[in-house]
């Protein structure tokens, strides 16, 4: 399967180049996840998440598979853009991340983003693989393992956690 990771941006010095990636045989494929990140009405969507999730992809912690952008109105309306429909102007500079679509993200992914989103919020919703660790998935996959659970603790569970315990 080919997956567009990311395309060269006109504001990317000349020698990064972002290219097309092939996925690998899936038995060796990190686990993939995806998250989506809230932005308030009144901010706009801009670059600065860009570099450090290029940092991340630079170091092959993550690759990034598909990025969407969406933009709900105050009235619930919802708009969905691919980075590269996505007008500099209105958004910001997004950098090496403007390119970064795939189409794993679907429709109904969107809508189901979109209804974790406030009214008069946008969001940006990641699908990535976590390359750090493809070799523990292999060993597992090879030794006849399969991952049966999964999940995430919010941080601020955790700090909540703690205070708990400290009283």
């Amino acid at each position: 399967m080919r997956v567009r990771i990311f395309a060269r941006s006109p504001s990317d010095p000349p020698e990064v180049v972002r290219y097309v990636s092939e996925m690998p045989d899936l038995q060796e494929t990190g686990p993939i996840d995806w998250l989506v990140v809230e932005f308030p009405g009144d901010k706009q969507l801009n670059g600065a998440l860009v570099p450090p999730l290029l940092d991340l992809v630079d170091r092959r912690i993550v690759r990034v598979l598909d990025a969407l952008v969406i933009i709900k109105g105050d009235d619930g309306a919802v708009q969905t853009f691919t980075t590269d429909e996505l007008d500099p102007a209105v958004v910001g500079d997004l950098g090496a991340l403007a390119g970064a679509s795939s189409g794993l993200i679907d429709d109904d992914d969107a809508a189901n983003a979109a209804e974790l989103l406030a009214d008069g919020r946008g969001g940006l919703m990641l699908v990535y693989e976590n390359l750090w660790a493809v070799p523990f998935a292999t060993a597992a996959r090879e030794a006849g393992g399969q991952l049966v659970a999964n999940g995430r603790i919010p941080v601020q569970a955790i700090v909540a956690r703690l205070d708990q315990l400290e009283a």
